[in-house]
């Protein structure tokens, strides 16, 4: 999938990014997902829209995130 916004992040580089809090962080103070920046996201940094998108590792480390466990 092409990104629509290039200022996110490379999409082979999502699961090291939700294993950094400080990545995670980050994209939710600005409100920007971490892979498109699209306005809205849940407390692993990744709005609606991409979370359909996800494999099965990167939606384990996002439901990490959205259960307050983190990493």
């Amino acid at each position: 999938m092409e990104r629509v916004n290039s200022e996110g992040i490379p999409r082979e580089q999502l699961i090291y990014a939700l294993t950094q809090p400080k990545m995670v962080a980050h994209a939710r103070r600005r409100n920007g997902c971490l892979l498109c920046r699209a306005k809205g996201v849940n407390e692993a940094g990744l709005c609606a829209s991409c979370i359909p998108f996800l494999s099965r590792e990167e939606l384990k480390l996002m439901e990490r995130w959205m259960a307050g466990v983190g990493p």
